[in-house]
């Protein structure tokens, strides 16, 4: 939207959009169908390479023929939390549950919303065994919709949040994509140790990293920095100052001869080849990596729900 806002703002008639890696056109939308100000549409990288470097030669005519409707359509976030546990201290963890029209997403993001659930049953298990005693501090899960339109069931969320809702939550836990079919063990940079794309996250990004990292050395899992590249729901909640942190186990991206030495898998080949594609199915999946994850998850959870002191809070 904000690129359309300033094609728009420049005079153009319409805009195209591509993107700076993987294979599948750029897809957008918009929060109301008021915010389409002009035509706007999403290409592949290698047609946006091709038409930059028309481009570069001299003048180039573009057709841009369309078939869009812009209207208003309802769409569910879905949340639960547990019932005890001090509500100025909540510990969110979230995962998105739409995919793409393109394939049915067990791995983006079915395995991110699984691991939720099985996380969720297994800590309601835990307190009904304690017989209704819950954690220190209140657990929110949140399968976010319309993650692929643009963040809009988590932005929504964060948005209808009161001042005073924003700051009752401790830390917000993201987990997107995490049994890529030739993954590597990505963790939020809640630091900015790598140096690369955006800055640290907010105050409490890197100690939840430090948490995620220990704990995955522990179990003797090689793992690297992910960027907060803004491409999933954890934005909304960075924007708001709210401290994130989660794990990834790769997109489009392709693995590396030194990751594939480290991780295991095919360098030269995408983290996951059918990204966004028909064959995101059951058989799209790492076990291995589900596995390791969940654990993550577990732990993480387990982990904040009894205590913020890694966070450098009482």
């Amino acid at each position: 939207m904000e690129k359309q806002n300033a094609a728009a703002a420049a005079g153009a008639l319409g805009v195209i959009v591509y993107n700076h890696s993987g294979t599948t056109p750029v897809r957008g939308g918009f929060s109301s169908p008021a915010d389409g100000i002009i035509p706007s549409a999403g290409i592949t990288l290698a047609d946006g390479e091709a038409l930059t470097a028309a481009a570069a030669k001299g003048e180039v005519s573009v057709r841009l023929e369309l078939d869009q409707e812009h209207v208003k359509k309802t769409t569910r976030n879905v949340i639960a939390e547990t019932r005890g546990g001090r509500s100025d201290r909540v510990v969110t963890v979230g995962a998105h549950l739409d995919s793409v029209p393109e394939g049915p997403g067990i791995n983006d993001n079915g395995s991110g919303s699984a691991g939720l659930l099985e996380v969720a049953l297994k800590l309601a298990e835990e307190g009904a065994n304690k017989k209704g005693k819950g954690p220190a501090n209140k657990v929110r899960f949140g399968w976010w919709s319309a993650e692929e339109l643009g963040l809009l069931g988590s932005e929504h969320y964060v948005a209808q949040l009161s001042e005073r809702q924003k700051k009752d939550i401790a830390l917000y836990l993201n987990f997107d994509m995490i049994a890529s079919p030739n993954p590597v063990q990505f963790v939020y940079d809640g630091d900015d140790s790598d140096r690369t794309g955006a800055g640290a996250g907010p105050a409490g990004s890197a100690e939840i990293e430090a948490l995620i990292n220990g704990f995955l050395d522990k179990k003797g899992k090689p793992h690297e920095g992910s960027d907060f590249d803004g491409r999933s729901d954890y934005g909304p909640f960075i924007a708001n100052g709210i401290p994130a942190g989660g794990t990834f186990t790769g997109a489009e991206g392709i693995k590396t001869a030194e990751q594939a030495k480290r991780h295991g898998g095919t360098a030269g080949a995408p983290y996951d080849p059918n990204y966004h594609g028909a064959g995101d199915d059951l058989k799209n999946l790492d076990l291995k990596a589900f596995d390791t994850n969940l654990d993550v998850i577990a732990h993480a959870v387990g982990t904040y729900a009894e205590s913020l002191r890694t966070l450098g809070r009482p």
